[in-house]
């Protein structure tokens, strides 16, 4: 990565944070001339890390190009995005955030000549459905589901990304369709589910996860900095966990209801306010995509370093879980 200039978006969230901190580093060895990061809130003076230029920009706003422009960036990776939505998020301000956020990140990315930009799509991407192969990989079509806000506008950001493949080749992709993270300070939806006093399992319903440690998701982007790579890649640990194994290492047992139970208890509960899971969960459960990683360690060239196995049991050391408990 010698002499490069970097920009990332979503800079003071979760990904971003733990990628500038492993990027940095590089600004002192020289391997970069410049790593600039962004988000629409400022960051705090004591978490700023030396040499890192922060600046304050909204991707629903334009102006970016000018950003870029100016610090002749070279490679934008791209986390700004709403994973876990607040109490007062709404599927509109989602939309603006995670779709036009990114047409506008992409625009001004030709528009500023720049040559490289790294997008963290998801596997939910691919969407819950019934047929989903067992295994889905990368050739398998993105059908993120209307009825999951997150799913659903992962898939038309990567729809995006496809007509700018083929109207502006000069700009190299590199798609990143993420597992469930999971690392050492992780709180988010999924994380939720492990902290209930019994998981609720489907009847007839594996349900597997496939986990991916947030350093492994970082080294990953650090790989594709630094090989200047184009294309789309699973981004999951070796293997995958069910439900019940996932009780299993927690120390829990499984509530475990049939499909139509669920659905019809949270086809009354959600109207009225008592939970913030509607019916369509249900799929979200039974119906997850576990990821192939072999393109990613195969023509990527990276290997993770821990399975999804690996990744939970760490998840558990440090969160005192389970097995994991001191």
């Amino acid at each position: 990565m010698s002499g490069q200039r970097i920009f990332v978006t979503g800079g003071a969230g979760y990904l971003g944070s733990t990628l500038l901190e492993a990027l940095a580093p590089r600004l002192h060895s020289g391997e970069l001339d410049a790593l600039v990061a962004s988000d629409v809130r400022e960051t705090p003076a004591h978490s700023r890390l030396p040499g890192v230029e922060y600046v304050i920009h909204d991707v629903r706003s334009p102006g970016l190009a000018p950003l870029l422009s100016a610090r002749s960036i070279e490679s934008v990776v791209h986390l700004a995005a709403i994973v876990t939505p607040g109490a007062r998020s709404n599927r509109e301000l989602e939309y603006a955030v995670d779709v036009l956020g990114t047409q506008n990140v992409l625009e001004a990315c030709v528009a500023a000549g720049v040559r490289q930009v790294i997008v963290t799509s998801s596997g939910a991407a691919y969407g819950y459905h019934a047929d989903n192969p067992e295994w889905l990989c990368e050739d398998d079509p993105v059908r993120g589901n209307e009825a999951f806000a997150y799913s659903h506008h992962k898939r038309l950001v990567e729809e995006m990304l496809a007509v700018y493949r083929r109207e502006h080749p000069e700009l190299r992709q590199v798609v990143f369709r993420v597992g469930t993270i999971l690392g050492e300070t992780t709180r988010n939806q999924i994380t939720a589910m492990f902290d209930k006093p019994r998981i609720i399992a489907l009847r007839g319903a594996r349900s597997p996860f496939v986990f991916i440690w947030d350093q492994d998701v970082v080294g990953a982007i650090e790989h594709a900095l630094r090989t200047d790579a184009a294309g789309i890649y699973n981004v999951a640990g070796d293997g995958a966990l069910s439900i019940q194994e996932i009780a299993g290492r927690l120390g829990k047992k499984c509530l475990t209801l049939p499909p139509s139970l669920l659905r019809a208890v949270l086809a009354t509960l959600h109207p009225l306010g008592l939970t913030r899971y509607g019916p369509e969960q249900v799929d979200f459960l039974r119906y997850r995509p576990v990821l192939d990683n072999r393109r990613l360690k195969q023509e990527l060239g990276y290997t993770p370093r821990k399975t999804s196995r690996e990744v939970f049991d760490f998840y558990c050391r440090t969160h005192g879980l389970g097995a994991g408990q001191a």
